[in-house]
């Protein structure tokens, strides 16, 4: 949960160049690079031409304008060699602009603020084993003026296309049936590069994207047969014949996991054994908990807790069943401090929605945290979460850094909200009360940055109410030592959460279970205590008193 400004992270984008080693040659693969025969090989969405002047090379440079929720994105897909850096480059002048490239496997994205005078932009990119295409892509923001690039630059070598499908899945099933459910598995394919998604087609419909060896189909009706076919594509396109059909049939019960609304939830860090799930609401009285964190493993796109522990580890899945047999409940925690996150390592909004869906139906919750302590793809990671909620109505929250105790959460969290609100994606907005400059009493500072958060939100959501507004806010502090030497209090912890309830705000957190305990008191900042003196499990208890 620790928290980087909008201005650190433009700066470590901005130097990526430096941390990669020169690419194995050194040549231009762009077709068209400084748009001297108009758009020719750029694919480009919004008001796109190009113009004589100013130029910054040649005779023409690229002029774009964003309208409405249209970025003016111009891309160009390129076939490149796995494994290999690549320097990329453009010069810009405008508003703000981005340039980055997509299949990379990492955030391979940058931007500036140029203004009227040409700027270069710069980045890099390794890409992964078996990647043999990538999209280089300059855009604009929303409600921006037109912006310039020109001299485009993709330094590296190209490579042959790759033209060979993988290998059809072998050994297909659909089981481990319940009323609603079916989860087909399959050995997996093998392919000349990397075998990058498989698509599992349900009773020959349009087939549903995935990156594992397993999909668990949702939504079915009960004591009824389906067949399941699956395919294996790899990053070029190239995809397999489909698999002979599977048959499953779904059981007769149709009773739904546990759901309801979670307006209270503290973070645990699911990676750690203890405290356990059902240990913590046996000792508190409270059964609802906030896992943290879901990352992509080695293998990119495909979900693992802290990105090493599987998803259906049984320690893990096994608490999380016993919780909610319980009563309990949990949301899913994407992202954080540490990487990597899924919504970096899935290339595509469609691999994310498919990744974000396999969590849910493992953990058997439809409550989604995407905590943003790091630059994202705004668009992709948003349209992955409107689908969600579209197909499922799925809660989504995202938890986001504060800037300040006047200001509210930063600049480019505030862009994800305002993309969100754009695309109609309903969200429950939690600032992190932690780690943030302020001046006087710190539980008064936690207050005033989500009372700042609350009055950011008007602006993104003008329509709404205040009532309602308060209703989309949650908070969640850090208790105990906080990573930049403030201290959350006992008494500071009560503040908020009286502040909360004459609010009727819709959700209260804190960062976490595992340090709710006396262990080290004295300043000591841990992963395991709070670093204050107090009873165990005491601020989940100050807590608890929240009642919106």
């Amino acid at each position: 949960m620790k928290l980087r400004g909008l201005a650190a992270a433009a700066a470590i984008a901005l130097g990526l160049t430096a941390l990669h080693a020169a690419p194995a040659s050194a040549a231009n693969i762009l077709a068209n690079p400084g748009f001297e025969t108009g758009l020719d090989a750029w694919t480009c969405t919004g008001q796109a031409t190009t113009v004589t002047s100013p130029v910054h090379g040649g005779a023409r440079a690229l002029q774009a304008t964003p309208a409405g929720n249209d970025l003016a994105r111009c891309a160009q897909t390129l076939t490149v060699q796995p494994g290999t850096t690549y320097q990329l480059s453009a010069w810009v002048r405008g508003g703000h602009v981005f340039l980055g490239a997509t299949g990379t496997g990492v955030d391979a994205s940058t931007w500036a603020t140029p203004g009227a005078q040409w700027t270069r932009l710069t980045t890099s990119f390794t890409t992964p084993a078996g990647t043999r295409q990538v999209t280089v892509h300059v855009n604009g923001w929303y409600g921006q003026p037109a912006y310039l690039a020109d001299d485009v630059v993709l330094d590296g070598p190209g490579g042959a296309p790759d033209t060979r499908p993988p290998t059809v899945p072998a050994n297909v099933s659909a089981g481990n049936p319940t009323g609603t459910s079916l989860t087909v598995t399959w050995a997996a394919s093998t392919d000349d590069t990397a075998v990058t998604r498989y698509e599992v087609s349900r009773d020959d419909a349009a087939p549903v994207a995935v990156t594992g060896t397993t999909h668990t189909a949702t939504g079915l009706t009960p004591d009824t047969a389906y067949g399941f076919r699956v395919r294996a594509c790899d990053a070029a396109g190239n995809c397999s014949a489909y698999s002979p059909p599977a048959q499953g049939r779904t059981a007769g019960d149709t009773t739904p996991p546990p759901t309801g609304e979670i307006r209270y939830a503290p973070y645990i860090d699911i990676t750690m054994p203890s405290p356990s799930l059902t240990g913590a609401a046996a000792a508190t009285g409270v059964k609802n908990y906030t896992l943290a964190f879901v990352l992509g493993d080695s293998t990119g796109c495909n979900p693992a807790w802290g990105g090493t522990i599987p998803l259906a580890d049984s320690r893990i899945i096994g608490d999380v069943k016993a919780l909610q047999a319980q009563g309990g409940q949990v949301v899913v925690a994407s992202g954080g401090a540490m990487g990597p996150y899924l919504e970096h390592t899935c290339a595509s909004s469609a691999a994310l929605l498919a990744a974000y869906k396999k969590v849910l139906d493992t953990v058997g919750t439809d409550h989604l945290d995407v905590d943003v302590e790091a630059s994202i793809d705004i668009a992709k990671v948003n349209t992955a979460l409107k689908q969600l909620q579209a197909e499922r109505g799925t809660v989504v929250s995202y938890t986001l850094r504060v800037q300040g105790q006047d200001y509210g959460v930063d600049p480019f969290s505030l862009q994800i909200l305002q993309d969100a609100a754009a695309r109609g994606l309903d969200v429950v907005v939690n600032p992190m009360l932690m780690n943030f400059g302020y001046t006087g009493n710190w539980g008064e500072a936690m207050i005033a940055a989500a009372q700042a958060t609350l009055n950011q939100m008007r602006t993104v959501w003008p329509a709404k109410s205040d009532a309602q507004l308060r209703r989309m806010l949650g908070v969640t502090p850090m208790i105990g030592r906080n990573d930049t030497g403030m201290t959350t209090t006992q008494a500071d912890a009560r503040k908020l959460r009286d502040w909360a309830n004459a609010q009727h705000i819709g959700f209260v957190g804190f960062w976490s279970t595992g340090r709710d305990n006396g262990g080290c008191p004295g300043g000591t900042l841990s992963p395991t205590c709070s670093g204050v003196a107090q009873s165990p499990y005491e601020f989940t208890g100050i807590f608890k008193g929240f009642t919106g």
